[in-house]
């Protein structure tokens, strides 16, 4: 019982303290905390029917990891286009329209929070079928993932609330989607497939790149905050 409980408190760790550090990065103006839990129970939430549609996937065949192509459509359609666009709906839907969401940081955040929830469901559901080994490896791989693909939606999508133009908010808005299912599918595929072992390592490279490019975006909101000089 005991040993059951720190795992799920080791597999509730890493998302809650991304979250953590995300809210602090927010230095100029700060969401209500009651906005950022909502929407981290809205991506906990969105976790169950996402994780049916991959299980639908995967007993109906789109699972074979020595198969290039099924592995291509599985990575990039399967997982990362069903997860990303669970989330992206999710950010459009409740903190996008809304009066606090008040300027393009925000989109960041709230991007975090939902995927944070996401993750978070999703580690303890692993957690609960894997153990300690793959709890301990997805703190420092699937988490962080996560994360950075969340930083670089919430980049594009803040920014097209802001934009000048229509046509400048909808292309934001289609690269909020379509930057982060395509980094995910590359980082899923590399890990699914099986046929090239060294493509593994790749992973990690995708990992650490999107790690780099999400904490940049972050300065760059940072720099730009409307908020800095009040």
């Amino acid at each position: 019982m005991i040993r059951d409980i720190l795992l799920m408190l080791l597999a509730l760790f890493p998302g809650l303290v991304i979250c953590w550090y995300i809210y602090h990065l927010d230095k100029y103006e700060k969401e209500s905390r009651l906005h950022l839990a909502l929407t981290f129970l809205a991506g906990l939430l969105a976790t169950i029917p996402v994780m049916r549609i991959e299980l639908w996937a995967a007993n109906a065949g789109w699972d074979d990891p020595r198969h290039l192509g099924i592995t291509l459509f599985s990575s990039f359609i399967v997982v990362a286009l069903t997860e990303e666009l669970a989330k992206y709906l999710l950010l459009m839907a409740y903190p996008y329209p809304r009066a606090f969401f008040n300027e393009p940081m925000d989109g960041i955040v709230y991007a975090v929070m939902i995927s944070m929830g996401f993750a978070t469901l999703e580690n303890i559901l692993y957690a609960g079928k894997f153990g300690l080994g793959t709890t301990i490896l997805r703190a420092f791989t699937a988490v962080p993932a996560h994360a950075s693909f969340a930083i670089i939606m919430g980049y594009f999508v803040g920014q097209s609330k802001f934009a000048a133009t229509a046509l400048q908010s909808r292309r934001l808005l289609a690269l909020g989607l379509i930057v982060p299912v395509g980094i995910h599918g590359v980082y899923d595929f590399f890990i699914l497939q099986e046929a090239y072992e060294e493509l593994m390592i790749l992973a990690l490279v995708v990992l650490g790149a999107s790690i780099y490019l999400a904490r940049q975006l972050i300065l760059d909101q940072q720099e730009r905050s409307p908020f800095r000089d009040k």
